[in-house]
Parts: structure tokens; C-alpha cells; sequence
């Protein structure tokens, strides 16, 4: 049951029975629609709560019948909401945890409100890049103001019911029983007989107008590569210059306008993708989980430290290990330093700050660890190193303990080896800054425990992570597409480009960091350590000898200030390098390639197909299970432009067909070889299929 219906004392209890959170399904619309009618129809009933229970009263639209005819199928919410909203008895909303997007609609559409002041409030549609479209536009205005409905829809972000007690959204805020509250609310509106509808309010602004205007310009300067946010402004101002019902048909217009731009079929794509990220296969509700209650990380510089603060930040306890004092005393520190910088920009108070230093037990020993339930060990990349910290470990660790690495390209179960119990270690490809980057790799062995992988996959959640299932090969998901990338931006160096003229042109296209920049911040002599291995592993793969030219110049980066680009002290600019260019132009000559100039479509072309076409062999291999999960990685953990969906969704949209025709176009040129596509890639571009399909 969906919906259940009681009654108390001539009060009418309609709570939504759709867990997680309440989301507004077919089955509970219909629910809704039958217990209103039910109480309607009772002639003991005076008046009608709605409660979604202590977790939520409905955080919108059911995602679960996205792409499925339920979604479109009567009721549909407007209905439900018109309902609710012409009731001959008084309907108050009971609202606790979050009401969002649907949600805070449906509530809208009610006689009356009742809420937790800690309640989370709003309308995120726009970040799926749609507006509300069951009368969120025209109605919030109407509730709390244009200037804070405004800022709220165009955000999407959600805002503390607290902050809006002095509007006229909500008519009582209490901190205790919410439920009983809106109960006692309720008899006091069937006592009075009224039945005020947000629809009639008006919307009181000084200058509307001019607001509108000055809303107008800021909008379109922060959202140049989505629709959707400057849409909402139209929509309010329906709301403001139209009557209710001509709003609500702007607003039904703009939203089937939106909803079939590639913009919002991109973002929705990543929103899903994400979610199915979580979910594996073989790995079902029944699968248990390990407790984790303490936490142990090797390694206390720039990785582990960050590793660290991940776990702190959710309450939990670690101990961080390292060889020298000096070492510890150091990552102890820049922890410290990181929390008081977050404190003197207001996100943390001082005493937050020394919850979370009191949670870090730093020891030289590795005894300290046998408590541990996870240790997750972030040294040095190189299968020495890491065998040294894992016999210690096999030794020390508990029985159950899960044993992490945190490599970001070698051989998860050659490490898992180096112990006598592989069913318990997995890799953790944290991406650094790792207290701040969204994205974890979780690399599966193939002996890791199914419960190691579902504990560390409901973990991610619980520090905020983002997390996507890799198999075991040379660079996992990420780093091994990363690679082709890097390859195609140094040939294009070597036939006519310069390295700012390739940033530049793949930033236009909307990715975060172009490679070059993208090098020079992490450090160029890390690319170089991965080529010389190649050369013993992978001879016959060939590189531009531009960036090792670059590296025996020293250049490694900002870090040494200077790397493709020259840096100046204290100024993270990228700033042209004459030095790098006429290297670039000399190292043409040396191999006898005649410069041409190259187009910013090729540019991008070469570096988004080289990301498609091992994408697509990661996923024939079965090292990603689905081509949803690669786009995940870019989103979250590359820079990939979030509007394009990550780029097997984007190779989707230019048709494969396309994709491959250019392929082999490029196939025809300059390090031809490196353009065979993936089989997988002809077989869908040959069909007429997707990669997502």
C-alpha cells in the first residue's frame, strides 16, 4: 500500500508509503488521489493531513519510472495537485526531512503547510536540466517571493526550512511532533472554514521588472552552456506579469521545450548513470556488508592525507601511518591547515576542526593497525613498495580486516597476492585532491569477496564519494582512456599544434582542464614513469617524444614552475612557453613531419574518439559493466563538460556511425595505427545501435 489512510478524531492521516523518499510514482498518485477521495466522501472527516513520515515527505518524482509509460500515466501530478488544491476540506501538509521538487509542489497545491524547521525545502529540477512542471514556477513566488524563489529555482540547490519560517510558505514551524502539530492545525482550519490556495496570492515585489532584468543578465553569464536556468526566469516571470492558469501553460511549454534538449537528455544521463553506478550485478539487497568502525591509512602525504580526511569528515576514527616522525608531523599538519582554512571560510567551526583532528591516531607502527576493519595503504607506485606494505599487513591485519590500495594503474590482484587472504583486498583509486574529488574507482579482484565490494560501495556513499566498479587492467577505467587521450594531444603537437592552441580548443568544448594544463598539474614526471614502463611492457606502443623532451628539460610542472607552460611564483597561470613551442616546432623537423595547421574540430575530434574508442574496448572486456559507468569516471573524475553527458553518451549523440567514419579518416594519417577501432564499436556503429543501449 502506497498511501495509508487513517482517521483520528474527525482528522483524516494520508501518509506516502514509497521508501526511500516517498518519490511520486503512479501507485502512490493513485494512492493519493483514492485517500483523498475517501476522506471527501466520509462526512465525519473535517479536514485532511498529508505526511510522508519522519524521512521525507516526498523528494519528487518517482526516478525508478523514468523512460517508462508510468511516468506520463493518469494521475499525473498536476492532477493530483489540482485535486488536493480544490478540496471542499481543509488539506495541510506535514512536512519533515526534505520536500523537493514534486514534492514541495504537491505541498504547494495545499490549503495549509507544517513544518520541521530542519527540513530540506526546494526545487532541483534545474539540475537535470528541466523547471518544475507541476506548478513550482508560479507557486513558490507566490509563497516566499520572487528574489527567493527565484534564486532557489535557478540553483536547484535546496534551503533549511528554517530560513523561510518568516515567509508565507509555511503556516506553523515546529520542532516537536510535526505529525501531531498538523493535526492540531488541521482542526483549528475545518473551524474556520477557510481555504486559502498559494494560486491566488499575489506576488509583492518593489520593482519586479527591474529584478527580472538584473536576474536575467546574471543568470545567462553563469549558465552559457545550459538552457535550462535562463527558461526559469521566463517561467517567473509568467508568474509575475500572468495570470495563474497563462503561467502554468508558459510553464508546461518551456518544460516540453527542455526536456528534449541535448543538454537535459546529457544531465539526466549522468544523474542515472550515477545511480546505476551503484548497483552491481551479482551483488544483491541480500549480500551482507562489514562493519567498519575504524580506519587505518599508510602513507600521510599529499594522498594520504586527503584518504585521511575523507573518513574523518564522516565521524570516522584513523589511524595514519608513516616511516618518519618528520613525515607524520607533516601530514599531520597540512590536515590541520586544511580544516582551519575550511573554518576561516566559514564551512567548519573551530570546534568541528578538533573533532576531526581528535578522530587521527598517527603512529610510526604498523602494530596500531590490527584494529583496523579497513586500511587502506597510499604509497609509493611500484610493486616493491606496495608488496613490503602488504606482507606487513597480511601479518598484523585482523581476520576480515578489507585491504585497500589506492593505485591508480597496477595490478590489483598481483598485489592481492603478495597476502594469504585476496579475497579481502580490492583497490580504492581515490583522484587527488582526494578530500575534494568526487570520483572513486572501487577495482574488483578476481578473488575479491562479493561483501568486501558491497561494504566499500555502501562506504563511498557514506564519505560522499562517488564510486564506480573497475575490473583489473593496466590503468583501470579512467587512466587507461586517459592515456589514448595523451597520446592523440602529443601527435597533434608533433603534425602542427602548439600546446595552448590543443588546451584551448578542448576547454572550448567545455572540459575543465585541457591535457597539457591538465600535466602540469599533476606532474609531468608521473607520465614519463608510466611511458618507461611501457617501453619494457608495450614496446610496439608509440608515443610523441615531446613530453619526454620536455621532462629531461626538468619542466615537470607548477610544482617546479615551469612544465608546458611557464608559472610565475605564487600564480597558478598558464603562460605560453617560448622555450616549449620552438621545442615543439624542432622536434617536427628532427622526425622529418611537415607542419600543418590543424582545426580546432580536429582537435577535438582526436581527443574525444580516442576516449570513445578505448571506452568502448574497457567495455567489450568487461572492465566497465556498463558504458554509463565509463561516463560516470569522466564526469566525476575528469573534467569531462557534465552538459555532454561524458563521452560514450556524447559519441551516442553524434551517432557511431559518424564517430567511426571519422576514425577512419584519421586512420589514413599520421600515426595511422593508433586509430584501429574496437570491435565493439564497429559491431554497434553497424547495427544502428548506441554504446548505451
Amino acid at each position: 500500500m502506497s498511501v495509508k489512510y487513517e482517521v483520528r478524531d474527525g482528522i483524516a492521516i494520508l501518509t506516502m508509503q514509497n521508501p526511500p523518499i516517498n518519490g511520486l510514482g503512479l501507485s502512490t498518485r493513485r494512492g493519493l488521489m483514492e485517500s483523498l477521495q475517501q476522506a471527501l466522501d466520509d462526512a465525519q472527516v473535517k479536514a485532511i493531513v498529508v505526511t510522508g513520515g519522519a524521512r521525507a515527505f516526498s523528494g519528487g518524482a518517482d526516478i525508478r519510472e523514468f523512460g517508462t509509460p508510468d511516468l506520463v500515466r493518469e494521475p499525473i501530478l498536476n492532477t493530483v495537485i489540482a485535486a488536493f488544491e480544490n478540496s471542499k476540506k481543509p488539506t495541510v501538509a506535514a512536512i519533515e526531512g526534505l520536500a523537493l521538487g514534486g514534492g514541495l509542489e504537491l505541498a504547494l497545491g495545499m490549503n495549509y503547510r507544517v513544518v520541521n524547521p530542519r527540513a530540506q525545502i526546494g526545487l532541483p529540477e534545474v539540475k537535470l536540466g528541466i523547471l518544475p512542471g507541476a506548478g513550482g514556477t508560479q507557486r513558490l513566488p507566490r509563497a516566499v517571493g520572487l528574489e527567493t524563489a527565484l534564486n532557489m529555482i535557478v540553483s536547484g540547490e535546496p534551503v533549511v526550512a528554517g530560513k523561510l519560517a518568516e515567509t508565507k510558505l509555511f503556516d506553523r514551524v515546529v520542532e516537536s511532533d510535526t505529525l501531531h502539530a498538523a493535526i492540531a492545525f488541521a482542526r483549528e482550519a475545518s473551524a474556520s472554514g477557510e481555504l486559502p490556495k498559494v494560486r491566488d496570492w499575489n506576488i509583492g515585489h518593489a520593482n519586479a521588472e527591474g529584478f527580472l532584468g538584473f536576474a536575467r543578465t546574471a543568470v545567462a553569464a553563469a549558465s552559457a552552456n545550459y538552457p535550462a536556468p535562463l527558461k526559469c526566469v521566463d517561467a517567473i516571470e509568467a508568474a509575475v506579469k500572468q495570470p495563474f492558469d497563462k503561467g502554468i501553460e508558459v510553464e508546461r511549454e518551456i518544460f516540453a521545450q527542455l526536456i528534449n534538449t541535448p543538454e537535459s537528455k546529457a544531465l539526466r544521463h549522468g544523474f542515472f548513470g550515477e545511480r546505476a553506478a551503484s548497483k552491481i550485478a551479482d551483488i544483491g539487497a541480500d549480500v551482507p556488508v562489514r562493519e567498519i568502525g575504524r580506519v587505518g591509512v599508510i602513507g600521510a602525504g599529499t594522498m594520504g592525507g586527503g584518504i585521511t580526511m575523507n573518513f574523518l569528515n564522516a565521524g570516522l576514527p584513523v589511524t595514519l601511518l608513516e616511516t618518519k616522525q618528520e613525515a607524520l608531523d607533516r601530514g599531520i599538519a597540512t590536515i590541520r591547515k586544511n580544516y582551519e582554512n575550511s573554518a576561516k571560510k566559514g564551512k567548519l567551526t573551530a570546534e568541528q576542526v578538533e573533532q576531526r583532528m581528535g578522530l587521527i591516531t598517527p603512529t610510526l607502527s604498523y602494530d596500531d593497525l590490527k584494529q583496523a576493519d579497513l586500511i587502506i595503504e597510499a604509497v609509493f607506485e611500484e610493486y616493491s613498495v606496495k608488496q613490503a606494505v602488504f606482507t606487513q599487513l597480511d601479518a598484523i591485519a585482523k581476520p576480515g580486516a578489507i585491504l585497500a590500495s589506492n593505485t591508480s594503474t597496477l595490478d590489483v590482484d598481483r598485489i592481492a597476492a603478495f597476502t594469504t587472504r585476496p579475497q579481502d583486498v580490492l583497490g580504492t583509486h581515490f583522484f587527488s585532491p582526494a578530500n575534494v574529488m568526487k570520483l572513486l574507482e572501487v577495482v574488483r579482484g578476481k578473488q575479491t569477496a562479493k561483501d568486501v565490494l558491497a561494504t566499500v560501495m555502501q562506504l563511498s556513499k557514506k564519505i560522499g564519494k562517488t564510486a564506480v566498479v573497475s575490473g583489473v587492467c593496466d590503468g583501470f577505467i579512467g587512466n587507461r582512456m586517459i592515456e589514448q587521450y595523451g597520446r592523440q594531444a602529443g601527435f597533434l603537437l608533433d603534425e602542427g599544434a602548439l600546446p595552448q592552441q590543443v588546451d584551448r580548443a578542448i576547454e572550448k568544448f567545455g572540459f575543465a582542464m585541457g591535457p597539457f594544463r591538465m600535466g602540469d598539474l599533476a606532474g609531468n614526471d608521473i607520465g614519463w614513469a608510466i611511458r618507461k614502463r611501457r617501453a619494457i611492457e608495450k614496446p610496439d606502443m608509440t608515443y610523441s617524444k615531446t613530453a619526454d623532451l620536455l621532462c629531461e628539460l626538468g619542466r615537470y610542472g607548477q610544482k617546479t614552475g615551469s612544465g608546458w607552460y611557464d608559472y610565475k611564483p605564487g600564480d597558478r597561470t598558464a603562460y605560453p612557453s617560448q622555450q616549449v613551442n620552438e621545442m615543439v616546432v624542432q622536434h617536427s623537423k628532427d622526425i622529418g613531419v611537415t607542419r600543418r595547421v590543424i582545426s580546432d574540430e580536429e582537435i577535438v575530434e582526436r581527443l574525444v574518439y580516442a576516449l570513445v574508442n578505448e571506452g568502448a574496448h574497457i567495455l567489450q572486456e568487461g572492465i566497465a559493466a556498463k558504458a554509463s559507468d565509463i561516463d560516470v569516471v569522466y564526469l566525476a573524475g575528469y573534467g569531462f563538460p557534465i552538459w555532454r553527458g561524458g563521452p560514450m553518451f556524447y559519441a551516442d549523440s553524434v551517432g557511431l556511425y559518424n564517430v567511426l567514419a571519422a576514425m577512419r579518416r584519421y586512420a589514413k594519417g599520421y600515426v595511422g595505427k593508433a586509430w584501429e577501432p574496437a570491435p565493439l564499436l564497429v559491431q554497434r556503429a553497424e547495427a544502428g545501435k548506441s554504446l548505451n543501449d
